[in-house]
């Protein structure tokens, strides 16, 4: 389930086993309020919540919801530790309320695995939004959580400190679309789309 949140239409997403009912939260940026009432209404219960890199509209809720769920936080990439510790400038540069900050309790890798909602999702370090970002990526689904790597029609911005756009290309052309085009992804921001679609008609791979 996707869940809009903030000024910035983050795409925040709650993710859980039908069997189980247990989930993660991947990217909350902000509206806790909000999102623990969907949470509630689902009737999920949350395990974990995992972020894709540190920048405000992705980790803004991360500590007041890892607090009121009592729950570890998993990610990004530690390469993202200076852009966290900054959160709360970046919440003033953007006009955003107030924010705590947040410790993940477990840095990610390339090569390491994310079990979230009874799946196993490969961890991809895909740096060039941020040096940290990191994708999930379910083989077996052929379902990617991209953050904001890619987008449909777009990619990821790269004019924020930490930012390189030739890493961010070369994250989408050596890491990503090898996995297939016939992999959908959800993006930190906008509608869904496929690693083929993007191949195609994406002007910024081309």
């Amino acid at each position: 389930m996707v869940i809009p949140v903030t000024s910035f239409q983050q795409n925040c997403s709650l993710i859980w086993n039908p069997a189980t009912m247990t989930g993660a939260v991947v990217d909350p940026g902000g509206d806790v309020p909000m999102l623990l009432k969907v949470i509630e209404e689902q009737g999920v219960t949350v395990e974990k919540i995992v972020l894709t890199h540190g920048h405000i509209d992705h980790i803004g809720g991360a500590a007041d919801l890892a607090e009121a769920l009592s729950v570890p936080v998993e990610g990004p990439h530690e390469a993202d530790r200076m852009l966290i510790a900054r959160v709360k400038d970046q919440a003033a540069q953007f006009g955003m309320p107030d924010v705590k900050t947040v410790e993940p309790d477990r840095w990610l890798v390339e090569g390491d695995t994310m079990d979230m909602a009874g799946r196993s999702f490969e961890v991809f370090h895909c740096p060039g939004h941020a040096p940290g970002h990191v994708v999930f990526f379910d083989r077996e689904l052929r379902l990617a959580i991209s953050g904001d790597v890619l987008f449909a029609g777009s990619v990821g911005r790269t004019d924020l400190p930490g930012g390189n756009h030739d890493e961010l290309i070369a994250s989408i052309k050596d890491k990503l679309l090898p996995l297939g085009d016939d992999v959908s992804f959800l993006p930190g921001h906008g509608p869904a789309s496929t690693f083929g679609q993007e191949r195609q008609t994406n002007p910024f791979l081309r």
